[in-house]
């Protein structure tokens, strides 16, 4: 209990400080992304288009180019890299959003059996959009991470407390594994293990009732939702196609 009451209060001081990839109003898409120097196979153009699809603003790598409340504060800025992750038969790659301090503010695998380059590429990379929620821009200015201050610390604290952990934990399990769904908020859930020091996943609300986008423990997004009073989690498998994973409630 000492483990999770820990890992409440770390899940609710990132929930209360960190940014989510629709906090941002802004997205910087270079013109080559930095390992298809040689050919991006269209992976620009399909990047922009989904990104403008979902109400962002799609802005040049150029700062000149920038609008002028996106050059006065640049940490309203995230940008947006494709990864060339391909193996030797599968093409792969890694979306990547940093925000102005390179931290990965949000990512993405995908692949693709399509062997053809140009094709192959744009499959994979639409296997990752799936993570790409709208945008919903946080009404304050971000402002460049500052290093933390035992006072800030101290300030946080009474936020992560307020969290009922004995109130809101409910076990399921899928027969291998036992879990608890610990609720963060209104919107966000948890599934961790009794002596895990991180979630096994992490659910946030969608705009469709019962959906909730899903961040796994080893960084990969998908989805999950509720289906006769069970977990269900769309477990991505290795070959590009996902398995449902039920979590029935004990």
């Amino acid at each position: 209990m000492k483990k999770i009451s820990l890992l409440i209060v770390t899940v609710c001081s990132v929930l209360a400080f960190g940014q989510k990839l629709s906090d941002y109003k802004y997205i910087s898409v270079p013109s080559k992304f930095s390992t298809f120097k040689k050919e991006d196979f269209g992976l620009e153009g399909l990047l922009t288009k989904t990104l403008r699809g979902k109400n962002y603003i799609v802005i040049p790598e150029d700062k000149l180019q920038w609008p002028a409340e996106a050059q006065s504060n640049p940490c309203n800025v995230l940008m947006a890299d494709v990864l060339n992750d391909s193996g030797f038969l599968r093409n792969k790659v890694l979306l990547q959003f940093k925000d102005c301090n390179g931290k990965v503010v949000s990512s993405a695998k995908g692949a693709s059996n399509i062997k053809e380059y140009k094709e192959g590429y744009q499959d994979a990379l639409k296997q990752t959009f799936i993570s790409i929620s709208p945008a919903n821009p946080a009404n304050k200015i971000i402002a460049a991470i500052q290093p933390s201050t035992e006072e800030t610390s101290v300030s946080a604290q009474p936020a992560a407390s307020s969290v009922p952990v004995e109130n809101t934990s409910v076990r399921f399990s899928n027969g291998k594994t036992d879990l608890q769904k610990v609720q963060i908020d209104a919107s966000q859930f948890i599934l961790v293990g009794n002596n895990s020091s991180s979630p096994f996943a992490t659910f946030k609300a969608t705009t469709k009732n019962d959906v909730f986008r899903v961040k796994l423990q080893n960084g990969e997004s998908t989805l999950g939702y509720y289906e006769n009073g069970n977990i269900i989690i769309e477990m991505p498998q290795g070959n590009g196609n996902y398995s449902k994973e039920i979590f029935t409630r004990k």
